[in-house]
């Protein structure tokens, strides 16, 4: 029986945890690759979301303040990402709602209505039903990936899927 040198002998349980981890993830990318390589689309997401390419930049670019805040403990920079996005969104809504509501008591104001239907018809939609869609159509997602993003579950994307279409349907019909 041929005896093996311990100095060719590589046995995995020799290595440290860390190093057999190192040895077989590929290199995680940086953030300025993330930003790289995700920024047109996080703007696009944001654009469908707001309905104004200048709000859609100013989210993105909170969100890639608030990802890089939290870059060491992210496993999943993209879908962390993705969530900022849609959450700054949504609290950008909630702002417009809240300054509406202020406006209206006040009296009236003039507003500006952008002529695009699509943004229009996609204003008109329940802010989850948007990024539903949004997340959905434009993006290409599945619903798994979709419900990690709106924090919910597949079944409730599947629900506001449908009633999306249903009244962006109406809508279009009219």
């Amino acid at each position: 029986m041929r005896e093996r040198s311990p100095a060719r002998e590589t046995d995995a349980r020799a290595l440290p945890v860390a190093s057999v981890a190192r040895a077989t993830r590929s290199p995680a990318p940086s953030f300025a690759d993330l930003y790289r390589d995700t920024y047109a689309d996080m703007v696009r997401l944001a654009v469908l979301l707001t309905g104004s390419v200048d709000v859609a930049q100013d989210v993105v670019q909170d969100a890639f303040v608030s990802v890089h805040r939290a870059w060491a403990r992210v496993r999943e920079p993209q879908a962390y990402l993705r969530r900022a996005v849609v959450n700054a969104c949504t609290s950008h809504h909630r702002r417009m709602f809240r300054e509406r509501r202020t406006m209206e008591r006040t009296g009236p104001s003039t507003v500006e209505l952008g002529a695009d239907e699509l943004f229009d018809v996609l204003a008109s939609l329940p802010a989850r039903q948007r990024a539903a869609i949004v997340l959905r159509y434009w993006h290409g997602l599945d619903e798994r990936d979709i419900a990690r993003a709106l924090g919910c579950r597949p079944g409730t994307v599947g629900s506001l899927l449908h009633r999306a279409t249903v009244r962006l349907r109406e809508v279009i019909e009219k």
